[in-house]
């Protein structure tokens, strides 16, 4: 068998193995677990498990420094040791009760007076013994109005004159601080993280620890109407790049006390809040474990935004499909969160990503749900074709003019070739011509600012096209053609979904070129197997068709009535399926007042 063969053999085995079912061959993929009521509580325990021996268990292949043994000291030696050696040598990241050596750690560490915007005010309290103090925040990062009732609090006599048996540390935060939110910080290096949030952090003589007070102020942008994601019957409101905003949002729509918000650090150097929503009760244990470690797992010096967190959590990061939901919509978070998903929101991003992702619900409204069956119905199937269009048309068109003329009418053939007599390009020229110019003119619009760009967007087109087609560069058919796939792209409410049919187009443009519906059909069916073979976050991707789940087909491709949606998506394996009682129109079932019976 000669060269050539062998690699011919090898990458055709490499193909048809990829849509054959085999064993998972990373030892660590994640498996989407169904919970009853019995295995709640040990699978809570194994992670807890889990996590210490984590924690103790170091990596082997790092290297492991060799130290002298000393010899143990006596008790006395120890206890005189300890106490002749500095609080800081014992531990360096704890406050002290020295106020001067606590105002040098933070001026060091916070790059003082070089940081011009690090603001420390020094103040004496207004208490019979005059205890040192020192404040440190941010210009800009606070309320201006909250720092000077915080100082008013600290230095006005009749606030001390009270004569309690507390130290001024216990009473300050009890009795006169006035704030929303106070909290006792003992470590340096928590402090200073609070700080940067846009907290105030107040020091004081003798003080084992740190005040850190809520005084959040910083400009933001109000709440506004969604811009990508706009719909005529529904909720208007959109995320803001605040996460504590964002997060207001979502609980506005779901009043729930077993909604947790846990918050987390992202990025070794911007140090930038992140923070993940779930209905605990309700979502899966296995799934908010996995959601929590793969972001915990992060290591990287910035996440400035929601998309650069999910191309580091994404199962399959070389896919072209989206595995994930993001959105600037807060109506349809709470909407994923009360079926059982986990919803993720990162500071300075107006987005909020969603685990897991199904192909259906990329496609899917929040205005589907709020229109009638069949509206929603019609609009998704709708929809749907409109996605087939901007995938397969231009393909689809230059496999009929190349090699399947006899499936076209003999009237509109002839049409065709005598609007391409005069076209001096083959077809495959003309296409990507067009495609490549409306691609252009689409990036163009966006890029221009204001009401200027929708006019450069829908002018530059008409202008385009016309101007192409009075010069016998391309046929008039191929602009209907290239309208009709524009639009078809449009309809698509998922804009990294969109992006994706906008590739692949391509693909299969140079398959109907090459192989006719042959080549289309062979990539239909590597696509088709490349999505059933994907999963985001341990749940298919293209569930609840493949593999098929009865219940979940309610809210697909076809929107039963909302009242006849009795259960929750059984893929996303939520410890309460039940959605609604089998008859949630409780008056069918009871008479209405004022009605006579027949005598």
């Amino acid at each position: 068998m000669s060269k050539k063969e062998r690699s011919s053999l090898l990458l055709l085995y490499k193909f048809f193995n990829l849509f054959v079912y085999k064993e998972p061959p990373e030892p660590h993929t994640f498996v989407l677990p169904e919970f009853n009521d019995e295995n709640i509580d040990r699978h809570e325990n194994t992670i807890k498990s889990e996590l210490k021996q984590d924690s103790s268990s170091t990596d082997d292949k790092t290297p492991k420094k060799v130290r002298k043994i000393k010899e143990p000291l006596n008790v006395p030696e120890w206890n005189s040791a300890r106490e002749s050696a500095p609080e800081e040598y014992m531990n360096p990241d704890k406050i002290s009760s020295d106020l001067q050596t606590n105002l040098e750690i933070i001026k060091n560490q916070l790059n003082y007076p070089q940081n011009k915007d690090i603001i420390i005010r020094e103040f004496r309290l207004a208490n019979p013994d005059r205890t040192k103090a020192f404040c440190v925040f941010i210009d800009g990062m606070i309320d201006i109005k909250a720092l000077y009732n915080l100082l008013e609090c600290l230095m006005v006599p009749e606030n001390f004159n009270r004569k309690i048996d507390s130290s001024v540390c216990e009473l300050i935060p009890e009795d006169i601080v006035r704030a929303g939110e106070t909290s006792q910080e003992y470590k340096i290096s928590t402090t200073i993280q609070l700080v940067l949030y846009g907290l105030i952090a107040v020091f004081i003589d003798r003080c084992p620890y740190a005040l850190c007070i809520e005084s959040k102020g910083y400009e933001k942008r109000p709440i506004e109407r969604t811009l990508t994601e706009s719909v005529v019957f529904g909720s208007q409101e959109g995320f803001v790049e605040n996460l504590r905003t964002n997060a207001t949002l979502i609980r506005r729509r779901i009043k729930n006390k077993n909604l947790v918000t846990e918050t987390f650090v992202l990025g070794d150097t911007d140090n930038n809040s992140c923070a993940i929503m779930y209905i605990k009760g309700l979502a899966n244990p296995a799934l908010v474990e996995e959601v929590k470690r793969r972001i915990k797992s992060i290591k990287t010096d910035s996440i400035y935004s929601i998309g650069a967190l999910e191309q580091f959590i994404e199962d399959s990061p070389l896919s072209m499909f989206p595995q994930t939901i993001i959105t600037e919509r807060p109506d349809r978070i709470a909407s994923f969160i009360i079926e059982g998903k986990v919803a993720i929101i990162v500071d300075g991003s107006p987005y909020a990503l969603t685990v897991p992702a199904t192909l259906t619900s990329l496609v899917q409204t929040s205005e589907s749900s709020n229109l009638r069956w069949q509206f929603g119905t019609f609009l998704r199937i709708i929809r749907f074709i409109a996605m087939g269009l901007a995938l397969l048309l231009p393909g689809i068109y230059i496999a009929l003019t190349n090699f399947h003329q006899e499936m076209i009418p003999t009237d509109l053939l002839i049409s065709i070739e005598k609007a391409r007599e005069e076209v001096p390009f083959p077809s495959i020229v003309e296409i990507l011509l067009m495609e490549i110019s409306f691609e252009i003119v689409r990036e163009a619009s966006i890029r221009v600012p204001g009401i200027i760009g929708t006019t450069v967007g829908i002018i530059g087109t008409l202008i385009l096209g016309q101007a192409a087609v009075a010069a016998k560069i391309i046929s008039p058919i191929l602009v209907i053609v290239i309208a009709m796939t524009g639009l078809g792209s449009f309809t698509i409410p998922n804009y990294q979904l969109s992006f994706s049919i906008r590739i692949l187009r391509f693909f299969f443009i140079f398959l109907g070129y090459m192989l006719g519906f042959y080549g289309i059909s062979l990539g239909l069916f590597v696509m088709v197997g490349l999505m059933s073979s994907m999963k985001s976050f341990g749940v298919p991707f293209l569930s609840p068709a493949a593999p098929f789940t009865g219940n979940a087909f309610k809210d697909t491709l076809f929107r039963f009535p909302i009242w006849k949606q009795e259960t929750r998506p059984d893929y996303i394996q939520p410890l309460d399926k039940k959605r609604q009682p089998g008859i949630s129109r409780g008056w069918v079932k009871s008479k209405p007042k004022g009605r006579k019976e027949p005598p």
